[in-house]
C-alpha cells in the first residue's frame, strides 16, 4: 500500500530523472555540435512522423504548445537549413514546413544522440530491470489496461 508520502517521493524521484535525462541528452546533442535545441530537436522529431508537411497550427498543436512557440522554433531550424516554408499547393496561403536534407541528417545525429543517452543513463540496469522499467512506464504513460466487461 502506498501512502501519500511515498507517492510525493516517487513523483519526485521521476522528476529528478527527467531532469537529468533533459540534462545528459543536451550533453550528448551538445557533443556533437548539431546546434539543435533540446525543443528544435523535439520539433524536429515531429516532423519526421508526419506524412505530409504540416501546417504550424498542427505542429503547435501535436506539440501541445502555442502557435507562437513554433515559430521561433522553425524560424531557427530554416536558419540552419534543416527546414524550410513551403506553400500548400492545394491553398498558396497556408505554408506547411518540411525537413531539408540537412534536417535528415540532423535527424540521424539526434537519434544517435538519444540511443548515447539511453545508455548511459540505463546502463546501471540489467536487462530484466529494463524490461520491467519499460513495462512500468508504459503503464504510466498509457494508463492501465482497459478492463473487459463482467471481468
Amino acid at each position: 500500500m502506498t501512502t501519500p508520502d511515498s507517492d510525493g517521493l516517487l513523483a519526485e524521484q521521476l522528476l529528478r530523472l527527467t531532469r537529468r535525462v533533459h540534462r545528459i541528452q543536451k550533453h550528448h546533442l551538445e557533443r556533437r555540435g548539431l546546434g539543435v535545441t533540446p525543443a528544435q530537436s523535439r520539433l524536429l522529431r515531429t516532423l519526421a512522423h508526419c506524412d505530409s508537411p504540416p501546417r504550424m497550427a498542427d505542429l503547435a498543436a501535436r506539440l501541445e504548445v502555442v502557435p507562437r512557440a513554433v515559430t521561433t522554433l522553425v524560424d531557427g531550424l530554416e536558419a540552419s537549413g534543416k527546414v524550410r516554408r513551403v506553400p500548400d499547393p492545394a491553398n498558396r496561403r497556408v505554408i506547411r514546413i518540411e525537413v531539408t536534407d540537412d534536417g535528415h541528417k540532423a535527424l540521424q545525429e539526434l537519434r544517435a544522440a538519444r540511443r548515447s543517452a539511453a545508455e548511459e543513463i540505463l546502463a546501471p540496469l540489467t536487462n530484466e530491470q529494463r524490461a520491467v522499467l519499460g513495462g512500468l512506464l508504459d503503464t504510466l504513460v498509457d494508463g492501465p489496461p482497459a478492463r473487459v466487461r463482467g471481468v
